[in-house]
């Protein structure tokens, strides 16, 4: 996807915001209404998706073009994203905005951060890398490229501190929409499913391509070896859009039972959680997603075996799910990489499914959690960009 024609070269005088995937599409259309409230209308314009654009956002290009991830996987788009990076630098200077906003993608954020704070650009940056998990040398690049760092965790407040970088935890946009108690029962009748007594297992592969490749044939044959052996499920599946809807059916269809049992969701991705008994997922912020609304999980990750090397060596900690950073301890199996299986992650949905004494214990831990992350994030991270902005 291109410029849109209808949009000018120059917006003047707004913010210019960048998201380079659905998450940070979602966590900007948050705080763009404030920001822009505050602005007196400024135009809030640059990289972004479909909830940006509802928002009022001026979408000079669709936040799809940067989703691309992993070491190996960049080396095919380089020259793509390079151009891409470099005309945006050119094209966000000049139209001398108060402030730039990078949303979460921060390899390709920081250097377009890094090149308009040089022009005099203020910055802010919204999500910070996790420089606790894996790459802590990238602190470095923040301190080059960023005026102010928006925390989703407040235990990254220290880490800041101590490296001299101004930040501030300004919650977790997504604590604040979910609710503390799911409607499990409500979720479920939006999907059609009745009290039948069948247990409801929702199947998250990923929502990129990679992803989906990686993911998606291990979960679904581990759940086929779950139905085989347990009988009937409830299974759904959500998609991030259409084409992906497509590629989600293409995979799935090659597993007889779980066709049979499963409904496959558009864009309803928090609602299929909600209805869940027990989560299959890919690492990342499903997995949070998960935690919050309070359900037993399984968390799996499966990419290129050169880009899961360089990542592993990379690595500062064991663990890659939130809900395990966040706590401290595993308290959700994962299976990664070459241990991503479908017989063993098979048995551990199963458990997920019938163990009550864990169910009962993560409801408690997770409540918790989710209390700790809550806060006025649209009004908190305004403040902050605000403070940062030249008027």
């Amino acid at each position: 996807m291109g410029i849109q024609s209808s949009i000018p070269t120059l917006e003047r005088n707004g913010a210019v915001w960048l998201a380079g995937e659905a998450s940070g599409d979602f966590i900007a259309s948050l705080v763009i209404p404030e920001v822009a409230a505050r602005m007196g209308g400024a135009p809030q314009y640059g990289v972004g998706g479909d909830k940006m654009r509802a928002a009022g956002f001026r979408a000079w290009y669709d936040s799809r073009e940067l989703s691309v991830r992993g070491y190996v996987e960049v080396l095919t788009h380089l020259p793509r994203l390079l151009s891409f990076r470099k005309d945006l630098i050119t094209r966000f200077g000049d139209s001398m905005p108060q402030v730039f906003v990078g949303v979460d993608a921060p390899d390709f954020n920081l250097a377009v951060e890094e090149k308009l704070r040089r022009r005099g650009v203020p910055t802010v940056h919204f999500v910070s890398p996790s420089i606790w998990a894996w790459r802590p040398e990238r602190i470095q690049t923040i301190r080059r490229a960023v005026d102010h760092m928006l925390l989703v965790f407040p235990f990254e407040q220290e880490i800041y501190r101590k490296a001299g970088v101004p930040a501030t935890f300004v919650g977790h946009p997504l604590a604040g929409i979910i609710p503390m108690t799911p409607d499990t029962a409500g979720a479920r009748r939006s999907f059609g499913i009745g009290d039948d007594g069948l247990p409801v297992i929702t199947v998250m592969p990923g929502s990129r391509v990679d992803e989906l490749k990686g993911c998606a044939p291990v979960f679904f044959n581990a759940v086929e070896r779950l139905l085989a052996r347990n009988g009937g499920a409830h299974v759904l599946i959500p998609a991030v859009d259409e084409q992906a809807r497509t590629r989600i059916l293409q995979v799935a269809s090659m597993y007889p039972r779980l066709a049979q049992a499963m409904q496959i969701v558009t864009g309803e991705s928090h609602r299929t959680i909600e209805a869940a008994d027990a989560v299959l997922v890919a690492s990342g912020t499903a997995a949070l997603e998960c935690a919050l609304y309070k359900k037993p999980m399984v968390v799996g990750y499966k990419m290129p075996a050169l880009t899961g090397m360089i990542m592993q060596k990379k690595a500062l900690i064991h663990c890659v799910s939130l809900p395990n950073i966040l706590l401290g301890e595993n308290v959700v199996p994962e299976f990664l990489q070459f241990f991503c299986e479908p017989d063993p992650i098979s048995y551990a949905l199963e458990d997920a499914l019938q163990n009550e004494a864990r169910r009962r214990m993560l409801e408690e831990r997770f409540s918790a959690m989710h209390e700790s992350l809550i806060a006025d994030t649209p009004a908190l991270a305004a403040d902050v960009i605000m403070s940062v902005a030249r008027s």
